[in-house]
């Protein structure tokens, strides 16, 4: 009881001191708008198993709505979210629920903090503009929908994209919106995230395996050293020495653009190695620990062969540590990608959100960040299956 309450007082003084800093820096209406965010998301862990359940499913029938609105219309978005609503109230498993009510109020918080990031910068869209007199400046800001509230803005954004399924015009590209930008950036950016995934596991399952089955040996002093070197070195020192080496000196593959599998690949390999080295630790220790269980033994007193017993019953323990890794390795990957992309010169997401933050795009920054968002949920999601799919414990979990 007393560890209870020693744990509650600090909780509420950790909540006062940021409460109380956030006031010293924001407005006392965003200071509110902040904790409520927080509240909600924290609240989620609390909610009764039947609460969870009919507001996991409401909200996703209101996420399937808002995104196939803008492609079907109306009635057959309205149709297919209360469908699949329903279909997640009577089928879907609690842990599914209880992450779609925590992921929406993250990221109505990540677009309420994002704005409020981009208010408090120093400058605004319009001011490099010739004109810079008050009535021209309040002008362009009604045309684009851009008050000089934090609050406001949020509120008309939001209206944007619940009442029209839209992340609004762009600032400074004039005559384009924003999925305009970003739908053909996308596929790139998928592309090469995707892509450098891939590499990341196999090069790191590969170093790893190879040097779990052989601890303190040769072997496993090579790899380790060749995964300490992938941590320590940062994306920009990998991607400028993949360059020398493999485009100018070897001349295998083009220094920059976009347009075929030659010019993917150093990109990706680029974005891959640092996570395969994590890849490869975690799969050494794993290897290392599961080759030490009883049931290895068994399968060795039977006679099996090394290969059969490490394919068929080793390798399945061993990726628990990795496939955890992968959520946040995908998130990475796909959020770390700016200096990549724009290191090669690769024409996908980051190069917008990079824009859109030097000029100012407002619109530009929050439709980027809700896509990463929503991709990086999507994949937490798919390494929470896979986790269940290898471990069976997990499944009631979900």
């Amino acid at each position: 009881m007393t560890s209870n309450r020693t744990w509650l007082v600090a909780l509420i003084g950790a909540l006062a001191l940021g409460v109380g800093v956030l006031s010293w820096l924001l407005r006392p209406v965003e200071v509110l708008g902040v904790v409520v965010g927080l509240s909600l998301i924290a609240g989620n862990a609390w909610l009764p198993p039947r609460l969870v359940r009919v507001t996991g499913s409401v909200l996703l029938g209101l996420l399937v709505l808002i995104l196939s609105r803008g492609a079907f219309g109306l009635a057959p978005g309205t149709l297919l979210g209360v469908a699949l609503g329903v279909a997640a109230y009577l089928k879907a498993p609690i842990g599914g629920h209880r992450r779609v009510t925590f992921m929406v109020p993250s990221l109505v918080l990540l677009i309420f903090v994002t704005t409020l990031l981009m208010y408090y910068a120093p400058g605004n869209p319009f001011a490099q503009e010739r004109a810079s007199s008050p009535q021209v400046q309040a002008a362009l800001r009604a045309q684009y929908g851009v008050p000089e509230s934090a609050v406001e803005f949020f509120v008309a954004y939001m209206r944007r994209l619940l009442v029209d399924s839209s992340f609004g015009p762009s600032i400074k590209v004039s005559g384009r919106s924003v999925e305009d930008l970003i739908l053909p950036a996308l596929p790139v950016s998928m592309s090469l995230g995707l892509l450098a995934l891939v590499f990341a596991v196999s090069i790191g399952l590969v170093l790893g395996v190879r040097a779990g089955l052989k601890p303190n040996s040769a072997a496993d002093y090579t790899s380790m050293t060749v995964a300490l070197a992938g941590v320590s070195l940062p994306n920009f020192v990998i991607g400028s020495a993949l360059i020398i080496v493999f485009a100018l000196k070897l001349g295998w593959f083009p220094v920059a653009g976009w347009g075929g599998y030659q010019h993917i690949f150093l990109p990706a390999l680029t974005l891959a190695l640092p996570y395969a080295a994590y890849v490869a630790r975690l799969a050494r220790n794993g290897v290392i620990e599961v080759m030490q269980q009883d049931f290895i033994r068994t399968a060795r007193a039977k006679g099996l062969p090394e290969h059969v017993i490490l394919l068929k019953h080793a390798l399945k323990g061993a990726l628990l540590p990795v496939v955890s890794f992968l959520g946040p390795a995908a998130a990475g990957i796909m959020t770390g990608s700016f200096v990549v992309e724009t290191l090669f010169s690769i024409p996908g997401m980051g190069q917008w959100f990079v824009r859109g933050a030097i000029n100012r795009d407002y619109s530009v920054v929050l439709g980027t960040a809700i896509v990463y968002s929503g991709l990086v949920t999507t994949f937490n999601l798919c390494v929470d299956l896979a986790y269940a799919w290898l471990d069976p414990r997990a499944r009631g979990q979900l």
